[in-house]
């Protein structure tokens, strides 16, 4: 095989991987169980809901989306149509930490008496503090209806139901410059782009780049 298709070939492979690692998905989400006690105004109440986390990017940050496929707690007396208001917590973990706020809109039909619940989705904007993998865990809900608060807690210790690789906002765009007039270091990648990148430009130029070098070559000794 002559050394061009060799070239050529290798030129190919580390673009290939190249496409390869940057088609890597940014974002898991999973359906997690998450056994949920709660305190009403008529006692403890509890109820497992598999709980599901989306995300969609938002400006600098990240629109929070948590959706309850299963109802929780239950009512004694009917809740009208608007009666009840639900709010969360989304537990942040991994690379960064703390708790994003989300809230959804009242019932928009009446809840009969002693029926499961069905909390609507509940949304939050969330801004990344840390760059690197962050998890989104279901944390405490709220209920608020007819002037009464039920407050449901996870009790089984529930994994993330999203991950996410975030970029914080301080740490986007080029690396500072040090001072010195040199290029910025490349990592392994970076370095089989380059390398592969002038590979293609020697087989692009192929016979007129090695011609030019010998004039060039020629001159500089006649001079």
């Amino acid at each position: 095989m002559s050394y061009q298709k060799r070239t050529a070939l290798a030129l190919a492979s580390a673009l290939a991987g190249t496409v390869v690692l940057m088609a890597a998905p940014a974002a898991h989400a999973t359906v997690v169980d998450v056994d949920y006690k709660c305190k009403t105004p008529i006692g403890d109440k509890s109820a497992v809901s598999p709980i599901d986390i989306k995300s969609v990017k938002s400006g600098s940050g990240y629109r929070l989306t948590m959706s309850f496929q299963k109802g929780v707690s239950s009512s004694p007396v009917e809740l009208g149509k608007g009666a009840m208001n639900p709010s969360a917590v989304i537990e942040v973990g991994g690379a960064d930490a703390g708790r994003v706020q989300v809230s959804g809109p009242p019932n928009s039909a009446a809840i009969p008496a002693n029926t499961p619940i069905k909390i609507s989705d509940l949304s939050g904007t969330y801004t990344p503090k840390k760059s690197g993998k962050v998890d989104f865990t279901a944390g405490v809900l709220t209920i608020k209806a007819l002037g009464t608060t039920t407050t449901c807690t996870p009790a089984n210790n529930p994994g993330p139901s999203l991950q996410l690789d975030v970029t914080a906002a301080g740490n986007a765009g080029s690396p500072p410059d040090d001072g010195g007039g040199q290029l910025p270091k490349t990592g392994p990648l970076d370095s089989a782009v380059a390398l592969g990148t002038l590979g293609g430009t020697v087989l692009l130029t192929g016979a007129a780049g090695v011609l030019w070098l010998t004039r060039r070559g020629q001159g500089a000794v006649g001079r």
